[in-house]
């Protein structure tokens, strides 16, 4: 079967076509035939060495597919999906049955595969890490990227007032579209100025960034009193530590750094995160974008792609027909 190996860390040139035999599932697997994976941020931290894998190891997160070989808890030729188990970029996969979501009949593998992962990272975000609240105000960065655009359409049913950074005018009518209220351009504006013009100085119950680097600090200057500056993801680099007396003076700022794994660590969590999913999808809450596909002898351009911070909404990959 057709894989994509990595054996060292570095850039994407690592990333090798490499033929392997079908494995075997173990007790408690399911052999799944993969047919569309999602690629994610977190494939190029493992990619790079950021967070660091035993090596080799077969790429890819994010998967969905056809059951071809199961220990009776799914049937045969039932389409699967799972949000954040390795070995997706292949042609098939061996996954611990708990983590598998059956993927309803009436939703499409790519509409299904483009909500998993980032779908159930909007879930925990809104649910669980900050409760959201109608009439809150919010910040989200990158309301143009697959999460930003989720993330806002949950705001948004929520009944959140929602702002917004995006670079270029393209990605500002995507997060229209997608139901921002106040977008800007910070390749033009000060975000921090734009937001407290609008909050009359009193910023935002909760920020949502997956920049990182370069817009944390920002991020938490808006940040009410009791508020909560969630950090998610790292586009832009390493957020450097940050004094816990700083959180005092500014308010007593709850900060937390969350991920989605800790938030399905076991079947239960997995059920219940993904029937909030699947009801938000069927509904029409979520409706994700799909910024681009490319075959499986391709991933390095997506990692390219995806680094470079250009793209919009899901990027996918294509394993077979």
């Amino acid at each position: 079967m057709n894989t994509i190996r990595i054996a060292v860390h570095g850039g994407p040139e690592v990333l090798q076509l490499t033929d392997l035999p079908v494995p075997t599932p173990k007790p408690g697997e399911t052999l799944v035939r993969v047919t569309t994976a999602g690629l994610n941020f977190m494939d190029l931290y493992q990619r790079s060495g950021v967070m660091p894998m035993a090596l080799p190891f077969t790429a890819g997160i994010e998967g969905l597919g056809v059951v071809e070989q199961s220990d009776g808890a799914l049937a045969p030729g039932m389409r699967v999906m799972w949000p954040s188990h390795p070995g997706a970029f292949a042609e098939f996969a061996c996954v611990p049955t708990w983590k598998l979501i059956p993927v309803p009949a009436g939703l499409d593998d790519q509409t299904a595969v483009a909500a998993c992962l980032q779908g159930l990272t909007v879930q925990f975000l809104t649910e669980s890490t900050y409760v959201v609240k109608r009439d809150d105000d919010v910040l989200v960065h990158a309301g143009a990227g697959g999460v930003g655009q989720l993330l806002i359409q949950v705001l948004k049913h929520k009944g959140a007032r929602v702002f917004t950074t995006v670079s270029t005018e393209a990605k500002a009518a995507l997060a229209r579209a997608a139901g921002a209220d106040v977008v800007i351009r910070y390749t033009d504006e000060d975000f921090v100025a734009v937001v407290r013009e609008h909050t009359r100085g009193r910023g935002v119950q909760v920020a949502y960034d997956s920049v990182g680097l370069t817009t944390h600090a920002g991020s938490l200057s808006l940040v009410r009193p009791l508020g909560t500056l969630v950090l998610f993801g790292q586009s832009s680099g390493v957020v450097p530590p940050i004094d816990p007396l700083l959180l005092m003076r500014q308010g007593s700022i709850f900060l937390t750094r969350p991920t989605l794994i800790h938030h399905i660590a076991d079947a239960p969590a997995v059920q219940a995160r993904s029937a909030r999913l699947l009801e938000w999808l069927q509904t029409g809450v979520l409706r994700p974008s799909i910024g681009g596909v490319y075959p499986l002898a391709e991933v390095a351009r997506a990692h390219l792609d995806l680094a470079s911070r250009r793209t919009t909404g899901k990027l996918l990959i294509k394993i077979r027909d």
